[in-house]
Formats: structure tokens, sequence, C-alpha cells
């Protein structure tokens, strides 16, 4: 049986709605409303947070809070490392989105040779850089960190030098850049992206399942063409933002786009995808509970949390 290590990152400084630092406290307090022993059963570290940064200027306007950003990122690819070596499986409780260039650089500085393969599981693509992005927020940025992409194709914004010079670092977290290729990264739910963005998936051909290939096909099939599709990777990381469920119901979360998976069809195709034995590292991101209604979103986090790990340690 298969050990875990939960790794929490309460830390929101790449996010524009405030909240989602609380996340995983939230959905703490969803186990103990369900009587679950679920975190007292396994082994908790805390990444330490730059969320103080809240409290100043958000700096670049094109990468804001860039640098602590980066701080969080190299701790959070320190202890990913730390604990794939030591044979623990890293369930990554994050914040905001940005937190997941940080895992992906700790599970290639943990195995440097081996191809890692993306399995991102959300409504939104997270592949802007500084040089396009229309917000500034680093969570919409991870996917382009890990691909060392900065689309000048589409550039609008110009950086300035502090900047370029952080994200250039954030890329090469571990001497390593790029982390992942397009051929290698499967989106599930994608359904809200920018023009820049949008020239990047099609440039690239990468393979995306939309909702209404899940409606089409059932998420079980769909789980099984993405693992079928990275089946070239030598390691698999499955990254999932509750964005990607649908926010009629579930409204916990800073960035909602209708149309998303029921929370039924989120927990099989989250067990489906990490039943994989390529599968090392699971990640749920932006529970934010200052927005949700009842602790909804948390409670269903928690379920999709607990089933998923029961399966990973019986892989």
């Amino acid at each position: 049986m298969r050990e875990l290590r939960i790794i929490e990152v309460k830390s929101e400084i790449g996010a524009g709605t405030r909240g989602s630092s609380l996340g995983s406290d939230a959905i703490k307090i969803a186990a103990l409303d369900f009587g679950s022993r679920f975190f007292k059963q396994h082994k908790i570290t805390e990444i330490p947070n730059e969320n103080h940064l809240l409290l100043e200027s958000s700096g670049n306007a094109h990468a804001k809070r860039i640098s602590g950003v980066l701080t969080m990122a190299e701790r959070i690819a320190d202890e990913v490392c730390k604990t794939l070596k030591s044979k623990e499986f890293p369930i990554i409780l994050s914040g905001d989105h940005s937190c997941s260039a940080g895992t992906v650089s700790g599970i290639r500085k943990a195995f440097p040779k081996l191809k890692v393969g993306v399995i991102w599981v959300d409504a939104h693509a997270d592949i802007h850089s500084p040089y396009t992005t229309p917000s500034g927020n680093m969570h919409g940025m991870p996917i382009a960190v890990l691909l060392d992409e900065d689309n000048l194709d589409c550039r609008v914004n110009t950086p300035d030098q502090e900047t370029l010079n952080y994200w250039y670092q954030l890329k090469n977290i571990g001497n390593i850049a790029p982390k992942i290729s397009y051929r290698d990264v499967v989106y599930i739910a994608l359904r809200d992206f920018e023009k820049e963005e949008k020239y990047l998936l099609e440039e690239n051909k990468v393979k995306i399942f939309p909702i209404s290939a899940i409606r089409k096909d059932g998420v079980e099939k769909i789980a099984e063409a993405t693992l079928n599709y990275l089946d070239h990777c030598d390691l698999i990381y499955v990254s999932f933002d509750v964005d990607s469920l649908d926010p009629s119901h579930l409204k916990g979360t800073g960035t909602p786009v209708p149309g998303g998976m029921t929370k039924k069809e989120a927990e099989d195709l989250v067990v489906t995808l990490v039943s994989d034995k390529k599968v090392c590292c699971f990640e749920i991101a932006e529970v934010n509970p200052t927005l949700d209604k009842d602790n909804l979103m948390s409670e269903n986090a928690f379920e999709i949390l607990r089933h998923a790990s029961d399966t990973i340690m019986n892989v």
C-alpha cells in the first residue's frame, strides 16, 4: 500500500480574488463534518506562504507578485521532490493554481531524466505569459511556465526587465526548461480562454477533451483516452481545479465558468485517472470558501480527494 503525504499550500498571491488560501482548511472542516479521520490518517506538511505580499503593492503589472510566486514555486518544488524521493505520494492542496508550476518543477527535480505528462482538469488554459496576460494574475500562467512559453507571436504587453528576470527564473527552476512539451499536456473540461491562448492551443495541436466529449462518451472513456494519449510519458501529474465543476450549485471558486462537470463526473474522472500506475502526484486547487455557500465546494472537493486517495493507496 502506497503512503501518502498531504502538502498544504495556503497561497493565493497568484489569484485576482481573495480567499483561496483558506481552501485547505475549508476542506479539513468538510472532513470533520463528514466525521472523517482522513487528515489524522496521513502525514501533512504545510509550505510557508508569502501572503503578506497581499498587503503591499502588487508590483509588476503584467505578473503581479511574481517574486512571491517564484519563492513559493521553489519551496513547493523542494518539498515535492523530497516527498517523491522518500517514496511517498504527494497530494497537494493548493490555494491558487500558480502553485502547480512548483509542483511539476518538483517532479522534474526528483526525476530529471523522465518525461512527465500533465493532465489539466480546468475550465481555463492557464497558458498566458507576462507578454499576453490581460490581468497580470499569475494563476493564469503555470502551463506557460512549464512549457517555457512566452508567446511572443501574440505579444500585447511590454513587461519591464525586473518582471522578465523573475519570469526567466520561474521557468528555469531546477535548471530544467522546458519542464514539459505540448505533446505531454491534456486538457479536460477546458471552456474559457483568450485568443492568445487559443493561438497556442491550435498552433501546437494540444489535446483537449471539452465538456461535450465528456457528455458524449462518458468520463471513463475520456480518462482512458487521456491516459492512452500520454502513454509515451514515464510519469503523470493530475491537476484538478475546482472551477472544472459546474458553478450552478458550486460557487466556491474565484473564476467560475458555466457548463462544467457534475461532482459525480469529476469524481469518476479523477478516480479513473489516478488508478494508473504512472500517476505520481495529484493536486486540488482554487477552493475559495469566502465565495461559497454552506461550505459546499469544500465538501465536494473533500469527497473527490477521499476517493482519489483511497484509489492511489491501493494501486
